[in-house]
């Protein structure tokens, strides 16, 4: 064999070999199984929502790789399939994203209302405590108040009773001191013997 067929048999062997790895490659995807695939892949690539609408993501993946496989009458059922498949994923993603987020929103009214509940007790027992302190207030100044009432009568009626002892004490000497003015006068005028002075009637006590 010469060195021109070795070449040409060398040729021929290396384009039998691409045209069989170019049969048996796969056909590029159809331009709708190519969006669909890109939808579902940003579906699995957000850290957002790849751990949600597991399921249905992975009915989606089946749907496309069948509609990919499928022969060409059967394609375009098997890609509406898909389509279906891929839009059922997208909703259920977005509907527990946002029931997620309702779910945190929730949690976060309720810490809301525990803390407003909580200041709003502060508040109430502020309210209490000054309330009590004002009332304690003036119940001490009622007291002191009745107190000064009480001593003030209390000496009052005190120097109303040294009045009238004091008065006392004076009628009396008034009455001894006439009494003596009376029996001088009677023992003189028994001496000078002439009839004495009726005697000074004495003075009524004063009524109270």
């Amino acid at each position: 064999m010469s060195q021109r067929e070795s070449f040409l048999r060398a040729g021929l062997a290396a384009a039998l070999s691409l045209a069989a790895l170019g049969a048996a490659a796969a056909p590029p995807d159809d331009p709708q199984i190519a969006r669909l695939s890109q939808r579902l892949t940003v579906l699995e690539a957000s850290p957002d929502t790849a751990q949600v609408g597991t399921f249905e993501r992975y009915r989606a993946r089946q749907a496309i790789d069948a509609a990919r496989e499928a022969r060409r009458r059967d394609r375009p059922a098997a890609v509406q399939l898909a389509d279906r498949r891929v839009e059922t994923a997208e909703i259920v993603v977005r509907t527990q994203l946002a029931q997620r987020e309702l779910d945190r929103l929730d949690r976060e009214r309720s810490e809301l209302l525990v803390e407003a509940s909580r200041r709003d007790a502060d508040r109430a027992r502020a309210e209490a405590e000054r309330l009590r302190v004002q009332a304690q207030i003036q119940a001490e100044e009622a007291e002191r108040l009745r107190q000064a009432a009480d001593q003030e009568a209390a000496a009052r009626q005190q120097a109303e009773g040294l009045l009238d002892d004091v008065a006392g004490k004076q009628a009396a000497k008034l009455r001894a001191a006439r009494e003596r003015d009376a029996e001088l006068a009677r023992k003189e005028a028994e001496l000078l013997g002439v009839e004495p002075p009726p005697a000074t009637p004495k003075p009524k006590p004063k009524k109270k």
